[in-house]
């Protein structure tokens, strides 16, 4: 099977030096990323020398250039020094079990920037391939020569085609199977947030694609593909294969994105044209039909967290009966706690200016006869900080010290969340989270209390991704 062609490849020939598989040899201009940053900032009403911001057109630039590092690597380089003599299917007979069986490696986490949004989206990757010729390769070669194409703008079945054209041309086997189960974060509109604690944060996707032996979706050989995956939760009939209805992914392009894009009304031209710089210095050309759209849809993701528009909307249900509460100012006799578990919550990291989401657990002491908070009250308090570029730890505080003087001072808050900027291009691993915890009153002097409260919290579901 040939490199695609879609046009996106002779762009990078002419941009770069390209190995006949994609691979670029490109320098990004950190520099420009940076000064784009700055004005998207500025866009968003936020002071660029700012002490938790000053450093952000830096941080983000770096995490751009290390997400989309696959510009300047060459699968030819990853391939050629790993490839080692055993026999495989030839002119003999025999795919599982026999000369030329089966090699699969499953599980492979990947991270990749989607190229309609500019938001990163989880790849779960699974490759597989039939020797041939005596030529079988380190399997550690084929997560790197998958992560090539991951660390570039992508959507699913490009990424799944180019590393199954890659892995054929490099390896030469009898055929490639490529599988990749993607999870995309979703485009939330903001006010079905605020009424709907089920909103579905995650779309997901399966994609397919096959050389050689596996070019027939049919064939026997995806057969045996599939039993070596069937304990990971892949439904194959959910499978989109190469030349299928292309499915509708990323949701900055859905019916929801164009509800909430009317609300937010005009993008700014100013920061639209910062990002197509951005996608310019990363060595893509942003005149690419795929890319044409992709400057605004990001500049209206990132206007949800401007904060006055905010502010104005939450005012009201932020103080909205506050004086309907019943607020006990005694001693601490009888009071008991009471909680609001699993609140969720979207916010923008204000260092790398990626999303990161989770839920909220509140805590607080209230007496025998007294009625709790209002549930709404506190949703629309989590979600006034949520809403904003923000740090885990300072939206933890915040909240707690919202809330303590509603509730006599008695209050604990812990947040657990996932975060973009850490999964994709940290620890680079699915699942992982963070958890901060803000005590104020007796949860911060009285350990039994705390305890309780901590021990209650329900134990987290799976992380949104996989």
């Amino acid at each position: 099977m040939g490199c695609l062609d879609d046009g996106r490849f002779a762009v990078e020939i002419e941009n770069g030096v390209s190995n006949g598989c994609g691979e670029v040899c490109l320098e990004n201009d950190g520099g420009a990323i940076e000064e784009a940053v700055k004005v998207l900032l500025e866009g968003l009403g936020e002071d660029v020398n700012r002490e938790g911001i000053r450093k952000t057109p830096f941080r983000v630039a770096k995490a751009l250039s290390e997400g989309t590092r696959g510009y300047r690597q060459k699968v030819k380089d990853i391939v050629q020094g790993a490839l080692f003599p055993e026999a495989g299917l030839d002119n003999r007979v025999g795919l599982a079990g026999g000369a030329g069986g089966l090699v699969i490696v499953r599980d492979l986490d990947l991270f990749s920037y989607c190229e309609s949004c500019l938001l990163p989206f989880q790849v779960k990757c699974h490759v597989g391939y039939v020797p041939s010729g005596e030529r079988v390769v380190g399997l550690s070669k084929l997560s790197r020569v998958a992560e090539v194409f991951a660390k570039r703008l992508q959507e699913p079945q490009r990424l799944a085609d180019e590393v199954c054209s890659a892995l054929h041309q490099g390896i030469k086997p009898a055929g490639v199977a490529i599988i990749l189960q993607c999870t995309h974060l979703h485009f939330p509109d903001i006010e079905s947030v605020f009424l709907d604690s089920n909103h579905q944060g995650w779309v997901k996707i399966l994609v397919s694609s096959g050389s050689g032996v596996f070019e027939n979706k049919n064939a026997d050989a995806w057969a045996d593909f599939f039993s070596l995956l069937k304990f990971r939760g892949i439904n194959m009939d959910k499978i989109h294969f190469r030349g299928s209805s292309d499915p509708c992914w990323c949701p900055s392009q859905s019916s929801l994105s164009a509800k909430v894009s009317s609300k937010i009304g005009q993008v700014n031209p100013v920061m639209v044209t910062a990002v197509a710089s951005v996608i310019e210095s990363l060595g893509e050309d942003p005149l690419r039909k795929e890319l044409i759209g992709t400057p605004s849809r990001f500049v209206k993701w990132l206007m949800n967290f401007q904060n006055c528009s905010f502010d104005m909307k939450l005012n009201g249900s932020l103080f909205a009966g506050i004086d309907s509460l019943n607020v006990n100012e005694e001693g601490n006799f009888n009071k008991k706690i009471h909680s609001e578990m699993n609140i969720p919550f979207w916010s923008q990291c204000e260092h790398h200016l990626l999303p990161f989401h989770g839920v909220v657990h509140i805590g607080y002491l209230m007496c025998d006869g007294f009625n709790p908070i209002r549930s709404p009250l506190l949703q629309s308090i989590v979600h006034f900080y949520g809403f904003k570029l923000q740090v885990q730890e300072r939206l933890t505080r915040q909240i707690a010290e919202t809330i303590s003087p509603l509730l006599g001072g008695d209050v604990i808050v812990v947040v657990e969340a996932s975060h973009t900027c850490m999964i994709s291009r940290g620890i680079e691993k699915f699942g992982s989270s963070t958890a901060t915890i803000a005590v104020l009153g007796r949860f911060s002097t009285d350990p039994t209390v705390r305890a309780s409260f901590l021990q209650s919290i329900p134990s987290p579901t799976s992380s949104g991704g996989q």
